[in-house]
């Protein structure tokens, strides 16, 4: 089979689920599927994840707080389509590409960068400022296919369940790294956690596996809270109960790491204000916001605020190991067909989905 050959000879149509407009509803389009070049792969998606962030990019905007908002018009080029958590099949290889072949199932690194600027050759792709990313700068997985840039990008899920493989391109993988830098988390120094959405469960499941404790959890919907129970949290409180938090910091003298997966003011602010002499706050979520803070706090109190984007292809593939061997559990995952993107995007923003919803295609 030549490289360029499809898998099979029926050659079906791209359906994908466009942003067209900021603020509008996603457009469904018909048209014949790209064709592969140099290192390029077609994959061929069998599930997408919906994630929040995809909100943030489909109204155009995020909130930086005190009435400012970073304008996306600039830097998005649309027409656009979504979605960044996608697994699927290879279905055709241009004529560079080597270590993959048709028919092999994979889920996609979604993070690429320029591979030119000091950021990618120092393996941190994700944050390079020409980003090469699916659902942002590079067309996504609300489709039946996507291209990658290279089969670098594409890694082997073994017996994972499809949906689950998926969800690991992003909040799985945004958990991880974000765990990663809490750094020195055990019964002594322990964890919080703020936000039980999907990137949220993903966290309270690594936590458990990476450190050996479970996590408290906080967070303002008592649906979730229960989820992050059942996901195994030591507790789960509503951040806006005062005798809660005056409990908590009784009874654990302070956090040592807080890993908020919301990113609002309020979050920000019950992360902060719960941390211990030395802790370490981690901002993950992109709620929108803006906080105040008094400097002289941080180096008395010796705190370190830090800020956590998704993660690194080799992080990417630390977790995939994890999850091929078994120890990575699975958040709530509801399938539904791709037609559904826009309303599991409403769905999405009123609060109505617990844990991840994948597109299957």
């Amino acid at each position: 089979m030549s490289a360029a050959t499809p898998a099979n000879d029926a050659a079906t149509s791209m359906r994908s689920y466009k942003l067209v407009q900021f603020g509008t509803p996603l457009q469904e389009v018909i048209e014949p599927p790209p064709v592969p070049t140099g290192t390029q792969v077609l994959v061929r998606v069998t599930g997408c994840g919906v994630c929040h962030s995809d909100l943030h990019l489909a109204e155009g905007h995020f909130d930086l707080g005190k009435g400012q908002k970073m304008d996306l018009s600039r830097t998005f080029q649309l027409p656009r389509i979504l979605g960044h958590e996608i697994v699927g099949r290879v279905e055709r290889v241009g004529p560079d590409a080597q270590g993959v072949a048709v028919g092999d199932a994979r889920v996609v690194f979604p993070w690429g960068g320029c591979t030119q600027c000091v950021l990618c050759k120092d393996g941190q792709e994700h944050l390079c400022a020409r980003p090469r990313s699916h659902g942002t700068s590079m067309d996504g997985g609300y489709s039946n296919y996507v291209l990658v840039d290279h089969p670098r990008y594409l890694a082997a899920y073994g017996d994972l369940p499809h949906s689950f493989a998926a969800t690991l391109a992003c909040s799985g993988l945004t958990a991880y790294s974000a765990l990663k830098k809490a750094q020195g988390v055990d019964a002594e120094h322990p964890l919080l956690l703020i936000g039980a959405g999907g990137v949220g469960l993903a966290a309270v499941y690594l936590a458990q596996t990476m450190y050996g404790i479970a996590p408290v959890v906080a967070d303002i919907d008592p649906a979730k809270r229960q989820a992050a129970i059942d996901a195994g949290a030591s507790a789960a409180i509503d951040p806006r109960d005062n005798d809660a938090r005056k409990a908590l910091l009784k009874s654990t003298q302070g956090f040592g790491a807080a890993i908020d997966f919301v990113g609002a003011q309020s979050t920000a602010e019950f992360g902060i204000g719960l941390l211990r002499r030395g802790g370490r706050h981690i901002s993950v979520g992109l709620f929108g916001g803006s906080i105040d803070i008094a400097l002289p706090t941080l180096p008395m109190r010796g705190l370190t605020i830090q800020g956590s984007y998704v993660g690194s292809l080799a992080e990417f593939e630390e977790l995939m190991a994890l999850a091929r061997a078994g120890k990575v559990k699975a958040m709530p995952i509801e399938e539904r067909p791709l037609e559904t993107a826009q309303q599991s995007l409403d769905d999405l923003r009123a609060g109505r989905i617990r844990g991840r919803v994948v597109l299957t295609s």
